[in-house]
């Protein structure tokens, strides 16, 4: 129990938790930058970031699909 509040505990910012699902996404990230994350990401924070991240992909991907349908 006491790791659990330790992985959750970490000080990390909403912000950084984002950009790191961001370039996740593209799979580009130097592994010195994963290393770091990996250390100081708060793992709720990355499980909320994905799934953000998920449902602006998807609905950019719906917008294009709208799109090239329209015309």
């Amino acid at each position: 129990m006491d790791e659990l509040k330790k992985v959750t505990g970490r000080k990390s910012s909403f912000g950084a938790s984002m950009k790191a699902v961001f370039w996740s996404f593209f799979g580009i990230r130097k592994r010195s930058d994963y290393e770091n994350d990996s250390a100081s990401l708060n793992p709720v924070h990355v499980i909320i970031a994905g799934l953000i991240g998920v449902a602006i992909f998807i609905g950019v991907l719906l917008l294009l699909v709208r799109v090239a349908v329209a015309q």
